[in-house]
């Protein structure tokens, strides 16, 4: 075989192996990202539920000085992460862009009350919490009505879990196939050398021998192919981090940190058990089936 022979063949073998790569690196560019917005589920869940407002209106003999005691009083309650004083004239800017700024003229004196805006913490989002909480709420003097959309409530609390879950096993799905198609590329790759595995057979190579080079190999090719899916993943939420700053804020980063380590360990990982049992496979044919 000449020298041209020979460079073309392995400009072929430089060729697959760098397609197998890319290849196997966008499947696990595919699973990081699923795999990003898997750990942070439970974030995002706290971040709906945790931005839905209680309001807490005051009777209308209630003076700010009180008002904000009440308030004071409130941000040291358990289930409450934070709460935001509403005084009459905020509240009555906000009834003008609301209502326009005529809708004081139907009344003798500004019917505003003092409220009280609270924000729960995202496990107590349920409807039994949020009927002690309110129950517990009425109990004060100082407070006429607590007002929520209980509609939304009762929208979040049933369709988040069934989004949670559905979600977990599009992921679950995604993993099988995941290993399906990085199987099938490794199979490609290591049938394409079944040629090199006959010639170790012929001078007597053992098993182990002739499995080593191509497990070796298939570590390195799992890291590679896991390392640029993980840049990768990197340079997508650093381009998509200024349009939806308010996810990105939600986003816990040792999660995605260990999503980032996950995903070269898990293309390495396949990788290898899928090398193995085709390698395995092929040395166990005899002459005609590895040919044919």
């Amino acid at each position: 075989m000449g020298k041209r022979e020979n460079n073309i063949i392995a400009r072929r073998l430089v060729h697959s192996y760098l397609s197998s790569i890319i290849s196997i690196a966008l499947v696990l560019l595919l699973v990081g990202i699923f795999g990003i917005l898997a750990v942070n589920a439970g974030a995002v869940q706290n971040y709906f539920k945790e931005n839905v407002k209680i309001s807490a209106i005051l009777k209308e003999n209630v003076p700010e000085l009180e008002a904000k005691k009440l308030q004071r009083s409130l941000d040291l309650h358990p289930a409450i992460k934070s709460t935001t004083y509403i005084s009459k004239e905020k509240g009555t800017e906000e009834m003008r862009k609301l209502l326009g700024d005529d809708f004081l003229d139907a009344f003798d004196s500004n019917p505003i009350p003092i409220s009280i805006e609270i924000n729960l913490k995202g496990e107590y989002f349920h409807p039994d919490s949020i009927g002690a909480i309110t129950a517990s709420l009425l109990e004060n003097k100082q407070i006429e009505e607590v007002a929520y959309q209980e509609s939304l409530l009762e929208i979040l609390n049933k369709n988040l879990e069934k989004i949670a879950w559905g979600f977990m096993i599009f992921i679950a799905l995604l993993m099988f196939i995941s290993f399906v198609l990085i199987n099938n590329t490794v199979r490609l790759n290591v049938y394409s050398k079944r040629f090199s595995i006959y010639t170790m057979r012929l001078v007597g190579a053992k098993k182990s021998f002739i499995r080593a080079p191509f497990l070796v190999k298939s570590i390195f090719q799992g890291i590679l192919s896991g390392l640029l899916a993980a840049l990768a993943l990197v340079g997508i939420m650093h381009l998509l981090r200024n349009e939806f700053v308010q996810i990105f804020a939600i986003f816990k980063m040792e999660l995605i940190a260990a999503v980032l380590v996950a995903v070269v360990v898990l293309g390495a990982f396949i990788c290898l058990v899928c090398t193995f049992f085709v390698v395995n496979r092929l040395v166990s044919l005899n002459n005609d089936d590895l040919y044919y």
